[in-house]
């Protein structure tokens, strides 16, 4: 660990000379090609956006830029859905969420499902993981299933506390998420006195809990994440003139499914101009920290002579909204909670490439096979991004290397009540839920409208069928649809069923219990009339 404990601009200026006088060696030709190290730093709800201009403008993130000088980076990458154990099943799967039936931060996949990382580690790689998986069931708190289960319910409470800022430490505080660093300090450890040892390649993992936002104690019992916490240190990594405060619709003006979404994440409220600022500032100076891990990282490999022999990807889980469309956290469709970074650097790929083509996180899968030369399975949602990250011509690539020209995203948890799924291909995104009839869907052009502030849905009808027709023939969403609502049925019943007497207890008592004490019995009875 450098003194610091953050990769400086010092370090990643001699980073810069070292790998602009060939750190890395020149990708072998083919039939000789070695098998890269893989390393694979994935975060929790770092927008994308920041990646590149005018995002990056906002805040200092220089392992981030050092990878772009020295890689690639994704413009147009996407969540498969905008939650944790859903969203890491489908990059841990490489399939989408119907397939996995991934519903909710409760339900992912089983422990023995076959991971990229399991087939390497058959392939003869050295596989090592550090930090937060969150891609199996059984994980996430009681109230959060709960949530979950009861979202086609006819009641409207708060599961959150209301978003805040809080300060922490002193200017020199750097290690503000504790838990991040040493988790990021075993992997910095594991790569000096292991990986350098290895004669094989290996293959490490390293998840992050930054920059979600930290629990809110203050909220009560089964308090539920809404902090957003940082020290003067990381602070003075942001650009607080180039903070953009969001334009909100009016509430009476919502989507209602938006509505429904800002309510219970406790954001209908009066929030000031100030109050709004400073949670974006807040947020991106946690961004600023996760960056300094991902600096320990790149530093490790350059120490060891590892860089030039390894493939370098960061990515996260699914972004964060920071009082975008007047929410905070993510689950939904919304660029600041679907759109996630995606940078590669490593040998073969090519430097200073922005790729715009869209992609999402099940590409992570085979693209992982694709770099330790194992045969990729044809059942995958995801293709290999090895083509785009060689330029690789269109006429060269196989059947399997040509990609859909779009992404699919889905949503099935707590905070909306109805699943929601996303086409996003070229300037379109088309956003349906439920039955495709019942609620009313969405269409942003986001060349004109990056912001998502005009619904043009209705003045498009052909664009909508077109759209629409094409997600039909990728899932049958009304199916998925009804089939999640009666799987949150029965869940919710075996639940209840478990708890006997202390059913009225234990339910009043969640997250949501500011609001479900006015009124217990109206709650219950609204519970009762749902079965």
């Amino acid at each position: 660990m450098r003194e610091g404990g953050s990769l400086g601009r010092a370090a990643l200026a001699l980073l810069l000379m070292a790998a602009g006088a060939g750190a890395r060696p020149r990708p072998p030709a083919p039939g000789n090609q070695p098998r890269y190290n893989v390393v694979l730093v994935a975060c929790d709800s770092l927008d994308g956006r920041l990646t590149f201009f005018p995002g990056n403008q906002t805040v200092d993130l220089p392992s981030i830029n050092f990878m772009k000088r020295h890689g690639t980076v994704f413009l147009n990458a996407y969540t498969n859905s905008p939650i944790c154990c859903p969203s890491r099943a489908a990059m841990w799967s490489g399939l989408f969420t119907h397939l996995t039936e991934s519903w909710n931060n409760f339900k992912g996949l089983d422990p023995d499902h076959v991971t990229w990382m399991d087939l390497m580690e058959k392939h003869g790689y050295r596989a090592q993981k550090f930090g937060k998986l969150d891609f199996t069931s059984g994980h996430h708190s009681v109230s959060n299933r709960v949530e979950a289960w009861t979202r086609d319910v006819n009641f409207l409470l708060r599961q959150e506390g209301r978003p805040m800022v809080k300060l922490t430490g002193c200017r020199k505080q750097f290690r503000v998420m504790e838990k991040d660093w040493q988790t990021t300090d075993k992997a910095v450890n594991w790569i000096k006195e292991e990986a350098v040892n290895f004669t094989q390649p290996f293959v490490l993992y390293l998840g992050l809990n930054l920059p979600h936002p930290y629990p809110s104690p203050y909220a009560g019992e089964n308090f539920g994440a809404s902090t957003f916490l940082t020290s003067p240190y990381w602070l003075e990594k942001v650009n607080y003139e180039a903070v953009k405060i969001p334009k909100w619709t009016s509430l009476s003006e919502m989507h209602p499914v938006d509505y429904y979404s800002s309510y219970t994440k406790n954001c209908t409220g009066e929030f000031t101009k100030e109050e709004v600022r400073n949670i974006r500032a807040f947020y991106y100076a946690m961004c600023a920290e996760t960056d300094a891990m991902l600096g320990e990282i790149i530093s490790a490999l350059q120490d060891t002579g590892l860089l030039g022999k390894t493939v370098i990807i960061f990515t996260a889980d699914h972004g964060e909204l920071a009082m975008e469309h007047r929410q905070f956290y993510k689950m939904s469709m919304y660029e600041g909670s679907s759109h996630v970074p995606l940078l590669v650097m490593g040998p073969g790929v090519r430097e200073k490439q922005q790729i715009p083509n869209v992609v999402s996180l099940v590409d992570i899968y085979p693209t992982m096979l694709d770099i330790a030369r194992i045969p990729v399975p044809q059942n995958l949602s995801g293709y290999s991004l090895i083509p785009l990250l060689h330029e690789k011509a269109e006429s060269e690539a196989s059947p399997r290397e040509l990609r859909p020209s779009w992404v699919l995203s889905e949503f099935h948890g707590c905070n909306v009540n109805s699943s929601v799924y996303m086409l996003r291909t070229g300037k379109w995104k088309y956003i349906a839920y439920s039955d495709g009839s019942s609620v009313l869907p969405q269409l942003f052009d986001l060349t004109a409208d990056p912001d998502e502030l005009t619904n043009v849905a209705i003045k498009f009808p052909v664009t909508v069928y077109s759209l629409d027709k094409t997600l039909r023939s990728i899932v049958n969403y009304p199916k998925v649809s009804s089939s999640v609502q009666e799987y949150n049925k029965q869940q919710f019943i075996s639940w209840k069923q478990s708890l006997g007497q202390n059913y009225s207890n234990v339910i009043a008592n969640l997250r949501w219990h500011q609001d479900w004490l006015k009124d217990r019995k109206k709650y219950e009875r609204a519970i009762d009339k749902w079965l």
